[in-house]
């Protein structure tokens, strides 16, 4: 028989296992892209991207459109409508912010030295104030070099009633009594213009003293006709007639 034996068993080999990613320090794995992790968070959340990006176009939008504050100064106006002749008070006036270009010339940013001062024209709530609507020196704002005001005393003190600053007037002198000495006319100035009457007088007026300016006319007058005018109403009665803009 043929001899027969016993054969040594074959060891089986271990299976080989994938070798481990190393987890020492300084071997970690290499972090994502960013561009890759944006496109997929957008592609996850397209409405919410569609939202922020109009939210900001929305906003550079309204920047553009939103007009700088432009600058402004404060300067005094009526606080309330105030008539011509009145003295001015505390709570007459109030401080309003206007544009620079929009100030005329003569508006006070402040009340110091205002109290008191008399209007010669009326001011509308919300008018700025200037020098030329208060009664001394401003009167002749905008008047030809070398004019003057001049007072003059009506022989007819309720004719006074007749006429407001701004109008234009012929100032005529008439001599005589009427009895011994005939009555003559002489025109001494020509459309001169009105800056105050003692019509628009208040509590106190700021030339004269209470009672002595009855009948008182104040005319922006030139040179040649202040020559005229001066003491004229010791000469004979001082009256005036109305003329229009465009008399001579």
């Amino acid at each position: 028989m043929p001899a027969t034996g016993i054969f040594p068993a074959r060891a089986s080999r271990p299976a080989v296992r994938p070798a481990r990613r190393s987890t020492l320090p300084g071997s970690a794995a290499r972090p994502r892209p960013r561009g890759r992790r944006l496109a997929r968070w957008l592609n996850r959340n397209r409405r919410l991207a569609v939202a922020l990006l109009l939210c900001a176009a929305a906003g550079i939008a309204v920047h553009q459109l939103t007009p700088t504050p432009a600058r402004t100064v404060g300067v005094l106006a009526a606080a309330r409508d105030l008539p011509a002749g009145a003295n001015l008070g505390g709570s007459d006036l109030t401080t309003v912010s206007v544009p620079p270009a929009m100030v005329p010339e003569g508006t006070f940013a402040d009340s110091t030295g205002l109290t008191g001062k008399q209007l010669a024209a009326p001011l509308r709530q919300g008018q700025l104030l200037t020098d030329a609507q208060l009664v001394g020196p401003g009167l002749l704002t905008g008047a030809p070099p070398g004019s003057a005001a001049v007072p003059l005393r009506m022989a007819d003190p309720s004719s006074i009633q007749l006429v407001s600053p701004g109008q234009l007037v012929n100032v005529v002198l008439t001599g005589g009594n009427g009895y011994e000495q005939a009555s003559a006319s002489k025109v001494l100035a020509q459309s001169v213009p009105v800056l105050w009457t003692s019509g628009q007088e208040g509590q106190s007026g700021q030339w004269l003293a209470a009672g002595d300016s009855g009948g008182l006319l104040v005319v922006a007058a030139t040179p040649a006709q202040a020559s005229a005018l001066a003491g004229a109403s010791t000469q004979g009665k001082l009256f005036f007639v109305l003329v229009g803009s465009g008399a001579g």
